[in-house]
């Protein structure tokens, strides 16, 4: 196959993202993404951003914005080579490189693919002082091996495919997640769970008392405990035990509850961070202050426990078989985040520890609602789960064809 050298700024217009002035209100809260580095760890096509910017906001920098299907790559940090596309006119901040108006000739897909190869490459370039940046400058200079139009659709199509399944995957459990969080609620903020006769506990008249350690009133025969000491789980401690290599899943690694990066590690070399042992029924959160990353570790997620450590930047709750759906339900849910974020302290990187968890009350149901809840909501946590772990078997196929049919040692036949 041939290729021919091509400047990065000759496929596209390169643009360096800007931020609207923070000191002028109006030019936030909109309806056009404002993308950060953050997203960069998402979906491979980026569709929604934690910040907004509104069309005054935009057209105060919009020589640095982007429209159509442009390619966005970090280039600063260690967001460095991180890469995602972007279908929609946005922008973007100082920290990200765009290749945006892409000729006709080039295949956005195929160049987010050939940079994703890249990223030791990126760093390689960029200047460092105390962090790394690769300048407008520099990435624009870069020189992409182009193959001819066809091949660059024939590659472009058979990752994307692959993609766009890992994309529906993710897109199915965010619609259970969705039913997760609306039967939560109705059974245990509302309070409205099946009594003995099926009817709505609390509308239909059921006893409800004042609880120690919450401000609302809560079933009869419940208990109120705190997340650090309960009956229902209990706080899984540092330490792994030995291996020859296994799958690191960083915080970085999370998104929401989707797995997107993977490291190989092996015990001897492994940073310090990689020590928490992830066991079956286990349920874990980020410890960092808005940061919402779960992970719940069900049976039928054994292909990803047995292979994988995780950072100590999660707090794992070791549940039973009965209690690991609530104790998922409630850990997802905005009360549990909403009072992380209030515990957390720190001088550089605000989180909570074990000992803040008990600050935060769980509220204890009876065993017969608990086994209810478990059997109503133990088969969506499956399906999760298996796509999940089928998405895990996607990304392995997709990396490991990905640099084969960029470097032209696989073809893909006509």
């Amino acid at each position: 196959m041939e290729y021919i050298n091509t400047p990065m700024n000759k496929i596209g217009r390169v643009v360096t993202g800007k931020t609207p002035s923070t000191a002028i209100p109006e030019y936030y809260g909109g309806e056009i993404m404002f993308i950060t580095p953050t997203e960069l760890h998402a979906d491979f096509t980026v569709k929604k951003s934690d910040k907004t910017i509104t069309q005054a906001g935009f057209n105060s920098i919009r020589s640095n914005t982007i429209q159509g299907t442009s390619v966005m790559v970090g280039c600063i940090g260690w967001d460095m080579g991180n890469v995602a596309l972007c279908t929609e006119t946005c922008a973007t901040n100082q920290q990200i490189n765009s290749v945006t108006d892409i000729k006709s000739g080039y295949n956005p897909l195929y160049l987010y693919y050939w940079l994703r190869t890249k990223k030791d490459y990126l760093f390689s370039i960029a200047s460092v002082t105390r962090t790394p940046i690769l300048s407008k400058s520099t990435f624009e200079e870069i020189l992409v091996p182009m193959p001819r139009k066809d091949r660059q659709d024939a590659v472009a199509h058979v990752l994307s495919a692959i993609d766009k399944k890992i994309v529906l995957n993710n897109g199915i459990n965010d619609n259970l997640q969705q039913q997760l969080k609306l039967m939560y609620d109705y059974w245990f903020t509302q309070f409205d769970f099946p009594s003995k006769d099926g009817s709505p506990y609390r509308s239909s008249g059921g006893q409800m008392v004042p609880a120690n350690g919450v401000s609302y009133p809560i079933p009869v025969d419940w208990q109120v405990e705190t997340v650090f000491k309960n009956r229902l789980s209990s706080i899984i401690k540092p330490g792994v035990m030995p291996f020859t290599t296994k799958t690191y899943l960083a915080t970085a690694a999370v998104n929401g509850t989707s797995i997107s990066t993977r490291n190989t590690v092996d015990f001897e070399t492994r940073e310090s961070r990689a020590n928490m042992q992830p066991t079956e029924n286990s349920v874990w959160f980020a410890k960092m202050k808005k940061s919402i990353k779960h992970l719940y570790l069900n049976p039928a997620m054994k292909p990803l426990i047995e292979e994988s450590i995780l950072s100590t930047g999660f707090c794992g709750l070791q549940c039973s078989e009965h209690s690991f759906e609530y104790i998922a339900s409630f850990i997802e849910h905005s009360y549990f985040e909403a009072l992380k974020d209030t515990l957390a302290h720190g001088a550089t990187q605000e989180a909570v520890n074990n000992d803040d968890l008990a600050g935060i009350a769980l509220v204890i149901p009876s065993d017969e609602v608990l086994r209810l809840y478990h059997e109503r909501t133990k088969g969506i946590y499956t399906q999760m789960s298996k796509n999940i772990c089928e998405n895990q078997e996607l990304i392995r196929l997709r990396d490991w064809l990905l640099p084969m049919l960029i470097n032209g040692q696989a073809t893909v036949s006509d």
